[in-house]
């Protein structure tokens, strides 16, 4: 289980590492990928980019936590990062964005992140 625990953990933060980066140098199809098109060039631009700082910082503390600290900082980490797909689902959702993505990515992520918490908490 530890070492089910530990790749999970990894696999999420390396994830947002990529969503970070997507979002800031991909930023319209990254914000297609999300549910909600955007124009970068419009006024959205800068919201794109925070996002994207956003994400892959989460990802790096995330990663810093796990191996630097250990596995329980990185549960508590995780237990709260995950508000952050579950208020995405509602967003996509306001935003005229599909059911589908909106549950199909951001709540199922939401989803798996607490399962990544609830195992680390168990290490």
């Amino acid at each position: 289980m530890t070492v089910t625990a530990y790749t999970l953990a990894v696999v999420l933060n390396l994830f947002c590492v990529f969503l970070g980066y997507q979002f800031l140098f991909q930023p319209a199809s990254a914000a297609t990928g999300y549910g909600v098109p955007a124009r970068p060039d419009g006024d959205a631009g800068a919201y794109l980019s925070i996002k994207g700082l956003r994400d892959g910082t989460f990802g790096l503390v995330g990663l810093a936590l796990l191996f630097f600290v250990g596995a329980r900082a990185e549960a508590w980490f995780m237990l709260a990062v995950a508000i952050v797909p579950l208020f995405d689902t509602l967003i996509v959702l306001r935003h005229g964005g599909t059911k589908a993505t909106a549950f199909g990515i951001h709540f199922a992520t939401a989803v798996v992140v607490l399962i990544s918490a609830a195992l680390l908490f168990l290490v």
